[in-house]
């Protein structure tokens, strides 16, 4: 029999666990930024200590957090979309079991220094392989669902939904690649592995990768999630579905080549360097080009702003968005690289995106969708709501304007010269120039923090009070 109706039940799961990893991870960010004011703070814990939990934090914003909204998000949308229910069922419960074995495997072995060491992909070969086969499964749950659909359009967000499946897929098996210790017959350590690349090969296969891993997983798929929900809360058509196709087809064209900005005056050969540069400059285009389609798409609804902190959460990520946009292919020009690269600058600018975009598209959206999930129209508090955007908003603000100080101040003093040639500022001068821009980050993500805090409990009412929704009908309308 043809299915009457969607299936929540995978959306609901994926849903709740971004709320809980969103927590997680942000937690360990503020710990983190503490640890760089008070390097004791974790009394000397190997397993505590900044490097082992620096890459726990990335993987549970990104991972964890980012990738549980977007596989709530795309099975939310392209069910919707096509009108048809979850093609392979079992397997799409199986993408929320794996991955959350993935996260849960990451949070153990990430702390006790098994990794690869590898920028956003440190995780082992045992669980690189877990990945793959969970993200083939959620490849063939969305392309299936497309297939089976009832509707003749293919949705904007479904191709954004679907660039990012298929590239990820390649990234992360590209990259990946890699020799088990066991082969060479050290049995005692069978979980590590050597990079199947060495040296400058390793360094551009690594950029190629976590570059778009940031295009591909925290921009293209978030873009997909944002040409949803915006439309879906402001009440407004699309501003311009052309333009979001060419933001489509161009943004992804463009993105693929960026990521040797990455290793600006490195021993990468200086032809690729200009390259990533050049691509990174050309990527400024299709960026603004999506967000004025987001933000125009509110034409004839600015009133709703005044009202509904659901919509500001998305309309202040798209603004977000459009700045860490334009900062990026300002900093891969060589001569601004020259100041701002392994400076601070560069945490400022990635916070812009994660927190500013990423965070607050993902949460406005989640606001949107959990109450459906349950059974309810809206969530349990609107002035919760409100007050969670004020603190990230502010939080982001104080985060990012304190960081992109500190770093324009250490570049400088890092290149500062006395007319004999010798360094004008020692380390533990930089260093000391740089706690009071510290305190401010840490002030910033703690109201971060505060504000995921209150959404879990506005989470935690609105579900107490509304009725699990593993089933909704499909409406017999050609539209979502």
């Amino acid at each position: 029999m043809e299915a009457t109706t969607y299936n929540y039940k995978v959306v609901r799961q994926f849903a709740i666990m971004t709320v809980v990893w969103g927590i997680v991870g942000m937690l360990v960010g503020v710990i983190l930024a503490s640890q760089l004011i008070w390097p004791d703070l974790t009394f000397g814990i190997e397993w505590l200590s900044y490097g082992r939990l620096r890459p726990l934090h990335t993987n549970a914003v990104i991972f964890a957090f980012g990738g549980s909204a977007m596989f709530a998000v795309s099975y939310y949308i392209v069910q919707r979309t096509c009108q048809v229910r979850l093609w392979a069922e079992k397997l799409a419960a199986f993408t929320f079991w794996g991955w959350t074995a993935v996260i849960v495997l990451a949070a153990i072995t990430l702390p006790m220094g098994i990794t690869s060491s590898k920028e956003y992909a440190e995780l082992e070969w045992p669980i690189d392989l877990l990945i793959a086969v969970v993200w083939v499964s959620y490849a063939l749950v969305f392309f299936g669902t497309i297939v089976k659909r009832k509707t003749k359009h293919i949705y904007v967000s479904n191709w954004f939904f679907g660039a990012y499946i298929l590239v990820i897929a390649l990234l992360h098996i590209v990259n990946s690649a890699e020799l088990p210790w066991i082969l060479g017959g050290h049995a005692s350590a069978w979980y590590k592995s050597y990079s199947a690349y060495a040296g400058v090969q390793d360094a551009m296969v690594q950029w190629w990768y976590g570059h778009n891993a940031v295009g591909f997983f925290l921009t293209t798929a978030f873009l997909g999630m944002m040409y949803y929900f915006i439309p879906k809360q402001a009440g407004r058509p699309i501003y311009s579905y052309r333009l979001s196709v060419v933001h489509f087809w161009s943004l992804n064209f463009i993105y693929m080549w960026a990521g040797p900005h990455h290793l600006q005056y490195t021993a990468l050969p200086d032809w690729a360097q200009s390259l990533g540069m050049v691509f990174s400059l050309m990527l400024l285009a299709p960026s603004w080009g999506g967000m004025m389609n987001g933000i125009m798409t509110l034409s004839g609804a600015w009133h709703k702003l005044r009202t509904d902190p659901i919509l500001k959460f998305m309309v202040t990520a798209l603004s977000f968005y459009g700045m860490s946009t334009f900062e990026g292919p300002m900093m891969s020009i060589k001569t601004v690289n020259a100041l701002s690269h392994y400076t601070e600058w560069t945490i400022g600018h990635v916070h812009s995106g994660a927190l500013g975009w990423v965070a607050m598209i993902t949460i406005g959206s989640m606001y949107y969708l959990i109450p459906r999930l349950f059974g309810r129209e809206s969530m349990y508090s609107t002035k919760l709501i409100e007050w969670h955007f004020w603190l990230s908003t502010i939080g982001v603000v104080l985060y990012i304007a304190s960081m992109w100080i500190a770093g324009v101040a250490q570049g400088l003093m890092w290149r500062a010269a006395n007319p004999d040639g010798t360094l004008t500022y020692s380390f533990a001068q930089v260093l000391t120039t740089m706690h009071p821009f510290y305190m401010i980050r840490l002030g910033g993500g703690l109201l971060f923090l505060t504000g995921m805090l209150m959404m879990a409990y506005n989470v935690l009412k609105t579900v107490g009070a509304g009725r699990v929704v593993n089933d909704a009908p499909i409406p017999q309308a050609v539209h979502a």
